[in-house]
């Protein structure tokens, strides 16, 4: 995970890959304050903010570690399963296959039990505060169990005759191995908080008094990084507040390079004021981002049992109904297996391609562009390369149409079988695209004169979910250019309908359908 961030020094102050460093943090504040930036270290220091994160990891890098209780559970899984086979196979004096169920039901029941508690008293949580000795001490209760549970289910079974042995040593194995993974766990998890990948990030509307008290509690804890705060009213408002800056109005939020590493937006403003309250929550629906409306606590009890919630980052739960971290989890464990299935099957192809560009015009094979990510995180994204090397359009700023002089000939055929987009198999591999979703926009792409995203108010709600190399707009007809605002209002509600519906059978289907779909359609421009 931390080869992922890039870590911020003192002095200088650089920017994370798509993300936000001093410099342009200092420019936009001075752009929304309408005044020159203030000279000196302690301006500098003003502007970091007394939350400054040492490692700057964007919302999916963070969400990746919160899904980390997935794998965990799955190697525990995995680990326990194994432990279980390898002793019934040993209490077994023949093949396995061919063993009694009397001897067999007592490891399974044991596992079971084992698994069957590690999840529901909530094992794969590792909240904050939560100190490892007690942890290690409830998954030894836990082995306990299974192993009472094993022996029970043996002496009902077999009587006399029953296999203490074998279920002591079961009791055993499984005991060491887990203890061994949930040590490993544990520190695992108290790394991703000491550098920050579990503490949330927020930022602030409004430069109130509920700001100030929310900020002077949150320093004292720690647990939760107030990144900056911004103010409609910039006139009356000061340039910070608690040392967390000011850094413009709520306009300015809508496009700060900030908001990928953010991961809720709080009001701080007086919930009577309905109408204001109204008016920014509009506003401010255009991200992403999660929007909490601050009620003003009444004691500290209350104030700190609203930062417990603004703060609260155990992984993801892996209990109770599907939630979105879970769907997040069985989506990326789809991407990669499927992902990497795909990749290793259809590599001659893709070198047959490659060789094909590099014969066909002279120039690059592969052609990368930036476009948007989930959460407005800045991707890479890969492609071979299909116009020629100095026609190359890395903003979009004009669209392919019919007979465009700028692709090559190579470049028509692999477009329109759209084996031009294989190479994102990469960028599924490494977790910034997913098979499935929203295709991904590249920054700045313009319908007509006017960028596309500024056409239609929820056109980053597509960004809430990760982008795909198919998707449910491109099997229904919208694929390709985006011409008129109309195109761009059907992509954009195509696609909500997609994050809204989501799971594991639609992808399937929406992949199954792809290929049929997009080389019976002779008339779409790609």
């Amino acid at each position: 995970m931390t080869d992922a961030a890039r870590r911020v020094s003192p002095a200088p102050d650089p920017a994370p890959a798509g993300g936000l460093g001093l410099p342009g943090l200092q420019a936009l504040a001075a752009v929304g304050r309408s005044e020159p930036p203030r000279k000196g270290r302690n301006a500098d220091a003003a502007r970091r903010g007394p939350f400054r994160p040492d490692v700057w990891l964007n919302a999916r890098q963070r969400r990746a570690s919160r899904l980390a209780a997935h794998y965990f559970r799955a190697i525990d899984v995995l680990a326990v399963t194994m432990v279980t086979l390898v002793c019934a196979w040993a209490a077994t004096p023949g093949p396995l296959l061919h063993a009694e169920a009397s001897r067999l039901a007592p490891f399974a029941v044991g596992a079971v039990t084992v698994l069957g508690l590690m999840r529901s008293l909530g094992r794969y949580r590792f909240a904050r505060g939560q100190k490892t000795s007690l942890h290690l001490a409830s998954v030894a209760g836990v082995v306990a169990a299974g192993g009472l549970a094993a022996m029970a289910a043996g002496w009902a079974l077999q009587g006399a005759s029953a296999q203490w042995t074998a279920w002591l040593a079961w009791s055993g194995l499984a005991l060491v191995s887990l203890e061994a993974l949930h040590l490993a766990w544990s520190e695992r998890v108290r790394r991703w908080r000491a550098s920050g990948a579990l503490t949330p990030n927020v930022v602030l509307v409004g430069a109130t008094r509920r700001a100030e008290t929310l900020i002077r509690e949150a320093l004292k804890r720690r647990d939760l990084n107030v990144l900056g705060i911004f103010d409609d009213r910039l006139a009356r408002a000061p340039e910070a507040v608690e040392g967390v800056p000011v850094l413009g109005t709520a306009d300015d939020l809508l496009t700060h390079r900030m908001t990928p590493y953010v991961d809720r937006i709080v009001l701080a403003i007086d919930p009577k004021a309905e109408a204001r309250v109204r008016e920014l929550t509009a506003r401010l629906r255009t991200l992403p981002n999660e929007v909490t409306l601050l009620v003003e606590p009444n004691g500290e009890a209350e104030t700190r049992s609203a930062l417990d919630r603004l703060a609260a980052a155990p992984l993801a739960d892996v209990q109770g109904p599907l939630d979105p971290d879970r769907r997040a989890f069985n989506k990326r464990l789809q991407d990669l297996v499927i992902g990497l299935a795909a990749l290793v099957l259809l590599a001659p192809v893709m070198a047959l391609v490659a060789l094909a560009i590099r014969l066909d015009s002279p120039g690059p094979i592969f052609f990368r562009q930036r476009r948007h990510g989930f959460n407005h995180e800045e991707i890479v994204v890969w492609k071979f390369r299909s116009m020629r090397q100095e026609a190359a359009d890395a903003t979009a700023g004009r669209q392919v149409t019919h007979d465009d002089d700028r692709i090559t000939r190579v470049g028509r055929f692999i477009r329109k079988t759209s084996l031009d987009e294989l190479p994102q198999l990469l960028n599924v591999i490494t977790g910034e695209m997913s098979l499935v979703g929203p295709r991904p926009h590249a920054i700045g792409m313009k319908t007509g004169h006017v960028e596309s995203a500024r056409l239609v108010a929820e056109y980053a709600h597509r960004h809430r979910i990760k982008p795909g190399m198919t998707g449910w707009a491109a099997v229904n007809g919208s694929r390709g250019p985006l011409h008129t605002a109309q195109d761009v209002r059907a992509r954009v509600r195509l696609d909500l309908e997609y994050v809204e519906r989501q799971s594991l059978w639609l992808d399937l289907w929406i992949m199954a359908v792809t290929a049929p779909v997009l080389l019976g359609d002779r008339s779409s421009v790609r």
